[in-house]
């Protein structure tokens, strides 16, 4: 009989079992029971008739080899022979929650390590599995995926689609029969499909359910799946996308894939963000100092190609009076570069528009107690620049083919070590020689014929921006990196293990932000997440908000703001102020915290996210309405998460300067007479929710008495 691996965590537990595969029995709520041989015996599966004559684990690697009629790990072969590998268990190793696998097939010539942990703190799965080729001749990998078995009671499946300006968007499926797959072949993480997947009992959610999320560290090709097999046994599985030839291992060689991420929570999706958030604080981000995240203001939206250093030294000076503490000039510094047709790749200063450098404006920002950032986009090159006149071979591209453009430019081959080279040279002496303290490094363009020496190289060019970001980090580990893919276009946590923000969107409308941003806090804390406020009247979706729902729908990660102050207004200043220094005030609750996403009586209608103290002692809860209320009465809010004999004071902290009057006669009396109330009936019987104007937010403090 097989042995039985037990890896713990604070709150799931995962049983393997180990014999000459690994097969995993259990994943779910912890245990209190230790696993004997009749715990082995309970879950033994019958062999039904008319069917293969041995029971076939659905295993951590599922190889058709073995008769697993379902996706294989592993599609590959060498020419043409040792297709159809069936690895044999030979070493396992256990050093805590941790275990490591090393599995052989002898007549293929290939060697499997499978690494899987189970953060006992945090009880986020991280799972590995590296192929080397042990055979003479080279293998052609044609697959490489990781898999994870869930339960036949996994029967709804919640993923993300989206777009440029719409990122993170949710669906549910239904997982009853066959099953769900999304591919993304975009050259990044993608704003259309960001690689997770959330699946659960029917109906799970924000506080109930049984639910299993996945995360595929990668910020390339990718595919991801979840099937039903005809016997009712369920799968998640996630791998990097592999281009025809790209993946030929020499012997020696390995392949390894990306890491995969995931974590069980008994009680609905608030648990498995904070599991997620709590790993990503711990494991994945690295802030070069313990700090607070500065408040920004980028100038792209104030000004876009048109730079004046005057003019941009008179926005810092209106950004610091608002109380920004980071200033970032955007696109358009450097030579040449007055529109988006023409110069990238050309990193030298715009003589012409800076004649007396970019000193005098970076000593103007840190005067007034400001750090300075500037925009790159490495990677791209356009077809009028000086490096392409002079290195028209450095584009990754094929030979005698004609790729469009996207956003009127190409993409560098990093793989080439010349241009690698030169993009270490122009970022050295950008940052050695300016006092440059935050890099917003863009991506704009999907990858079409990724070719490097007339082969398939989209791999190979994901691993070079990783190794280009690292040079980065080992030179200037001070200077802090936005990874910026058209907003949301390249967002994982192994881009995130080099880059300390992400822009999730280029579109800056309040009332798209309250769902993008709700997307992506399943996976993210909000520390990394740039939210900004934007002028009155978006540019991405010519929609108007008052500076209170875009000022309250900004204060839930990392804030700045994305205008010209120094055109706006005297109120508008004033609301921009007030909620920066709001967001100050709350910032050290805001970015420790824990994730709330709270279910709503008016969902279709109303987003309701807070943020809990580690203590349980404070809480921020913002309610957001989005359309017209479906009733006359909003239903009443109720708050999870805090100490339930603890009395807390519940006060009204902002709102829309129409709360008391518009769509209603009276508003409920607490809004207007504090309250102090047990976390217990907070969470049990609430409080009357108010009315609000569709695009009007409120936000409540809960402070301990």
């Amino acid at each position: 009989m097989n042995d039985i691996v037990t890896l713990r965590g604070r709150h799931s537990a995962l049983l393997i079992s180990v014999g000459d595969q690994a097969d995993i029995l259990y994943w779910g709520k912890a245990l209190t029971t230790s696993c004997d041989r009749d715990a082995h015996v309970a879950l033994a599966r019958a062999v039904p008739y008319g069917r293969l004559d041995v029971d076939v684990p659905l295993s951590l690697f599922p190889e058709s080899g073995r008769g697993l009629f379902s996706s294989p790990a592993l599609e590959g072969h060498r020419e043409g022979r040792d297709w159809s590998a069936v690895f044999v268990l030979r070493e396992i190793k256990q050093e805590g929650q941790s275990l490591t696998l090393v599995s052989r097939d002898a007549v293929a010539g290939l060697q499997l390590v499978s690494e899987i942990t189970l953060d006992p703190q945090h009880d986020v799965l991280s799972l590995r599995h590296t192929l080397t080729n042990l055979g003479a001749t080279p293998y052609q990998v044609n697959r490489l995926a990781s898999t994870l078995p869930l339960p036949e009671r996994a029967t709804e499946c919640l993923s993300f689609y989206g777009r440029w300006v719409h990122e993170f968007q949710q669906h549910r499926h239904s997982l009853r029969h066959g099953g769900y797959q999304q591919e993304n072949r975009r050259g990044r993480t993608s704003h259309e499909h960001f690689p997770a997947l959330v699946v659960g009992n029917q109906g799970f959610g924000e506080q109930h359910g049984e639910v299993w999320g996945m995360h595929l560290a990668w910020s390339g090709n990718h595919r991801l799946r979840v099937d039903v097999k005809a016997d009712g046994r369920r799968f998640m599985q996630a791998e990097a996308l592999y281009l025809p030839g790209e993946m030929s291992l020499a012997q020696g060689e390995s392949l390894a894939t990306p890491w995969l991420y995931a974590s069980y929570s008994p009680v609905g999706l608030n648990v498995m963000s904070q599991h997620f958030h709590g790993f990503v604080r711990e494991h994945i981000v690295r802030f070069p100092e313990p700090k607070a995240r500065p408040v920004h203001l980028n100038t792209w939206e104030g000004i876009y190609f048109d730079h004046d250093p005057a003019y941009i030294m008179a926005m810092a000076t209106e950004a610091a009076r608002m109380g920004v503490e980071r200033f970032i000039i955007d696109d358009g510094w450097f030579r040449r570069r007055n529109n988006d047709k023409a110069a990238l790749g050309d990193w030298y200063l715009d003589s012409q528009k800076y004649p007396e450098g970019l000193e005098p404006v970076i000593a103007h920002v840190r005067g007034l107690g400001m750090e300075f950032g500037l925009w790159v986009e490495p990677e791209m090159i356009s077809l009028d620049s000086d490096l392409y006149r002079q290195h028209p071979d450095w584009l990754l591209a094929l030979e005698g083919y004609s790729p469009p453009t996207g956003r009127n430019q190409y993409v560098l081959d990093l793989q080439n070590p010349a241009a690698f080279a030169y993009l270490c040279e122009r970022l050295d002496a950008l940052l050695g020689r300016y006092a440059i303290s935050y890099l917003k490094w863009d991506m704009n363009r999907e990858v079409v014929q990724p070719g490097h020496a007339g082969r398939a190289s989209q791999q190979a060019q994901v691993e070079a921006v990783y190794r280009l970001m690292d040079w980065v980090r080992e030179h200037y580990p001070q200077v802090e990196i936005e990874a910026c893919a058209a907003g949301g276009g390249r967002i994982d946590y192994e881009v995130l293990k080099r880059v300390h923000r992400f822009w999730p969107s280029d579109n800056n409308d309040a009332l798209e932000r309250q769902i993008i941003q709700r997307g992506f806090s399943y996976f993210f804390p909000p520390e990394v997440m740039g939210s900004h406020i934007g002028a009155t009247h978006c540019h991405a979706t010519r929609r108007v908000s008052d500076i209170h729902f875009r000022g309250i729908t900004a204060l839930f990660g990392h804030m700045g703001i994305e205008l010209d102050p120094v055109r706006e207004s005297k109120q508008e200043k004033a609301g921009f102020s007030h909620y920066i220094a709001l967001h100050k005030r709350y910032r050290p609750l805001l970015h420790s915290g824990q994730t709330l996403r709270i279910d709503s009586d008016d969902s279709e209608q109303q987003v309701i996210h807070g943020v809990v103290g580690a203590d349980g002692r404070q809480a921020l809860v913002m309610v957001a309405q989005m359309g017209m209320p479906t009733y006359s009465f909003s239903g009443v809010l109720r708050i999870p998460g805090l100490q339930s004999e603890t009395r807390y004071k519940v006060s009204l902290i902002a709102c829309a300067s129409n709360l008391r009057s518009g769509i209603v006669n009276r508003q409920p009396a607490w809004i207007d007479t504090p309250v102090e109330l047990s976390g217990e009936w907070l969470a049990q019987a609430g409080i009357t929710m108010p009315i609000l104007d569709p695009s009007t937010a409120i936000l409540i403090e809960l402070t301990a008495v």
